[in-house]
């Protein structure tokens, strides 16, 4: 598991962690965002919004540029292959576990019949 940035790591999974934060993520994979507009359907205040995307700028999730007076915020899925690598080591072990028992069951099934 090589080659993993740890901080990377650990910074989005700190802000994938919050379910705004992942309700945030998701509304902007369908692209760009103004503040106000993440802010709608959150039924929340723009300073708490602002809060949440200040720690997913900080975890490199999101990019910021200014339009005027109004803040463009889109997805920066960077770090997400960090975090995708490093469930890929796990997903391996726990296929191959999974596919161990499917064996084991196979083979108690096949104990029974005779």
């Amino acid at each position: 598991m090589t080659g993993v940035d740890q901080l990377i790591l650990t910074a989005a999974f700190s802000a994938l962690a919050d379910p705004t934060r992942r309700a945030v993520l998701e509304r902007l994979s369908e692209g760009e965002a103004t503040v106000s507009e993440l802010a709608q359907p959150l039924q929340m205040s723009l300073p708490a919004v602002s809060r949440h995307l200040k720690v997913l700028e900080q975890a490199g999730l999101l990019r910021r540029r200014r339009d005027g007076r109004q803040h463009i915020i889109s997805l920066d899925a960077g770090p997400m292959s960090e975090v995708n690598e490093w469930l890929d080591h796990y997903r391996k072990f726990w296929e191959g576990n999974f596919d161990r028992l499917a064996e084991y069951l196979e083979a108690e099934k096949d104990n029974k019949r005779i």
